[in-house]
């Protein structure tokens, strides 16, 4: 009678945690900026889970989210000072939004490639107080219950991570636009025609590449209307002949996957707004495409 026992409790405890898989991978992913690193840490909860005394917990989706959010926060602390090392600029890791298009949230915040880089500036708890509240809508005083703070605290945390995004983001373009400017840019990118490209590109345009060290990307980020438009027509004689191009959605946004030879090595996305292209966001670490490349497969 006891195994049998114990075996409905694990049973439940699995449904449990299966229901609110995707809830906890969408909180990991959006305070990390990695896919790969949010699987570590729903991995981590997971196993946090079945050790639990789950007799005691009522919500377990609210109890399993602040395990998962605390795991995050560390592993974010740890991971800052890695990124500081990390060759040329860092870019979050691009994850295919279209089986779920808010990534377990309640609505699709804080999960845009541009809003996760900036996202990045800001220290882990302030993050997550910004994660919980914007995109998983939990009330203030859970989120400080989650957080280990004042509910007044908290309210702070979320202002001020709203004010930095406020700052440094100007009104997003609608979909239509952001596809349709983004087709226009990579017709200009392919032939190099820089009349287009300087139409399509804000006067401070700025141009990220993340190649992790490993490929030929720009170390520095490319600033400025002509000198990111001059930048891409010098290198399209070279990168664009031998690729193949294909639409994709990346972070609920349309994205180009570029490929050579069968093998992914760019994919971009930027980050569109009603005045233009503000920011380009050149993926090209052959880990976090592999990642991408393997969850389009799956």
């Amino acid at each position: 009678m006891h195994a049998r026992d114990d075996a409905d409790s694990l049973d439940k405890a699995t449904r449990d945690f299966m229901a609110a898989r995707p809830q906890l991978f969408g909180i990991a992913y959006r305070v990390l900026g990695s896919a790969a690193e949010a699987e570590d840490i729903v991995q981590d909860a997971w196993l946090r889970w079945q050790r639990t005394d789950r007799a005691d917990v009522l919500d377990p989706t609210a109890f399993l989210a602040t395990i998962t959010s605390r795991l995050a926060i560390n592993l974010a602390q740890s991971a800052r000072k890695r990124r500081e090392s990390y060759t040329g600029p860092w870019l979050p890791e691009p994850v295919d939004t279209t089986a779920d298009p808010q990534l377990g949230a309640e609505r699709a915040e804080a999960l845009d490639l541009a809003v996760l880089f900036l996202l990045e500036k800001l220290n882990p708890v302030e993050r997550a107080a910004y994660v919980l509240r914007e995109a998983f809508d939990y009330p203030y005083r859970q989120i400080a219950d989650m957080l280990e703070t004042s509910e007044a605290n908290t309210r702070q945390l979320v202002s001020r991570a709203r004010k930095h995004l406020a700052a440094e983001r100007r009104e997003p373009a609608s979909p239509e636009a952001h596809r349709r400017l983004l087709e226009v840019f990579l017709a200009a990118a392919q032939t190099g025609d820089l009349s287009v490209l300087e139409g399509v590109l804000t006067a401070d345009v700025v141009s990220y590449a993340d190649g992790g060290g490993v490929r030929g990307a720009s170390r520095i980020p490319v600033v400025g209307r002509l000198r990111v438009a001059k930048y891409l027509a010098a290198f399209a004689p070279r990168f664009w002949p031998q690729s193949d191009v294909r639409w994709v959605e990346a972070n609920g946004r349309p994205a180009v996957l570029v490929s050579a030879d069968g093998n992914a090595v760019a994919l971009l996305s930027a980050e569109v707004s009603t005045r233009g292209i503000e920011r380009l966001m050149w993926v090209m670490n052959p880990e976090k495409l592999a990642t991408y490349v393997a969850s389009q497969d799956s």
